[in-house]
C-alpha cells in the first residue's frame, strides 16, 4: 500500500463570512507531484497557507504521514520545505548569511547540497538580499525550500520570474526529488509544466476540488479534437451532434468524446479527403472544467 505523506480532510476556510476555501479534501501519495491548479481567486494559495499554518483553518484537519500537522507539531514541519508566491526575506543580510541562519534551524552539517543549489541556481552568496532582482529572490527561495532535503515539498508557482535556463534546471531537479521519494504539492499557472512534471491533479474553482485524477487518466479521457475535410460537412455534423469548435467552409473542428469504432461507422458512409484526431491540450481541458 502507497504511503500517504499529506492529507486534507473537509479542509475550510473563511474570512468573517467570505469564502477562502470550502471542504477541501484530497490525499498525496509518497513519491507524488500534485498539481494543484485553478484561475486567481480559486482558493490555492489560502488551502497552502493553512496547511502551512500561516493562516489559521476555520475547520477540517490536516495530516503528514498520519499525525495531525498543527502550529505546535514542530518536528513535523522540519520535514517540509515551503515555496511562497511572493518571496519577502530579511534585505540587511547577505545571501551568505541567511543561508547559514537557514542551516541553523535544521543543523545542517554537510553543506554539499548547499554548493550544489548553489551552483545550479548560479547564485552569489556575497550579495546581499535587497539587491536582488525578482528571478534571483526566486532563486534563492527555491534554495532555501530544497537545502534541508524535506520530504514534502509545497511549491506556489515556483517558476514565475525563472528565466528559461532556470526553469528547466528546477525542473530538472524536482523530478531528481521525485526519484528520492519526495512528494510534492505544486501550484502553478502555467499548464504545460503541470502537464508535463505532475503525475496527479486537482483542479479548484471557488474554493472546492472540482476534479482530482492521475495526469494519465485525465490525457486519456474520450476527449479529442476532430478535424474533418469534406463536402459532406454539413451532413457530418448532423450525423455525429458533436461541439463544433471551429467551422471553415468544406473543414471543421469538433469537440469528440466518441469511441473509436463508433467514430469510424458514423464516418465510413462519407467521402471524407482529411481526418485528424488531436489531443486535447492541458490548457483547453482546464477551461472546459471552468465554462
Amino acid at each position: 500500500m502507497e504511503e500517504t505523506i499529506l492529507e486534507l480532510k473537509n479542509l475550510k476556510k473563511y474570512y468573517k463570512k467570505q469564502r477562502g476555501i470550502e471542504s477541501i479534501s484530497f490525499q498525496i501519495k509518497k513519491g507524488d507531484i500534485y498539481g494543484f491548479i485553478g484561475p486567481n481567486g480559486a482558493g490555492k494559495s489560502t488551502t497552502i497557507r493553512t496547511i502551512m499554518g500561516l493562516l489559521n483553518k476555520t475547520s477540517g484537519n490536516i495530516y503528514m504521514n498520519n499525525k495531525e500537522l498543527d502550529i505546535e507539531n514542530i518536528e513535523t514541519k522540519r520535514k517540509i520545505g515551503y515555496l511562497p508566491s511572493e518571496i519577502n526575506l530579511y534585505e540587511d543580510m547577505t545571501i551568505k548569511q541567511l543561508l547559514d541562519y537557514h542551516e541553523s534551524f535544521y543543523k545542517i552539517k554537510n553543506n554539499k547540497r548547499r554548493k550544489d543549489l548553489v551552483n545550479l541556481f548560479k547564485i552569489e552568496e556575497n550579495k546581499k538580499i535587497e539587491d536582488l532582482s525578482l528571478g534571483n529572490l526566486k532563486k534563492l527561495g527555491i534554495v532555501l525550500a530544497f537545502l534541508h532535503e524535506p520530504k514534502l515539498l509545497i511549491l506556489d508557482e515556483p517558476t514565475s520570474g525563472l528565466d528559461p535556463i532556470m526553469q528547466n534546471n528546477f525542473h530538472n531537479l524536482l523530478l531528481q526529488e521525485k526519484e528520492k521519494g519526495t512528494t510534492v504539492l505544486y501550484s502553478s499557472h502555467v499548464l504545460s509544466e503541470v502537464s508535463n512534471i505532475c503525475n496527479r491533479i486537482g483542479f479548484i474553482k471557488d474554493g472546492l476540488l472540482i476534479k482530482e485524477d492521475s495526469m494519465d487518466n485525465i490525457k486519456k479521457e474520450n476527449y479529442t479534437y476532430l478535424r474533418i475535410q469534406s463536402k459532406e460537412i454539413n451532413k457530418i455534423k448532423k450525423e455525429l451532434k458533436l461541439e463544433v469548435i471551429n467551422e471553415n467552409n468544406q473543414e471543421i473542428t469538433l469537440l469528440n468524446n466518441m469511441q473509436p469504432n463508433d467514430l469510424i461507422n458514423k464516418l465510413s458512409k462519407y467521402n471524407i479527403q482529411k481526418l485528424i484526431i488531436e489531443e486535447i491540450p492541458l490548457e483547453d481541458l482546464f477551461m472546459k472544467y471552468y465554462k
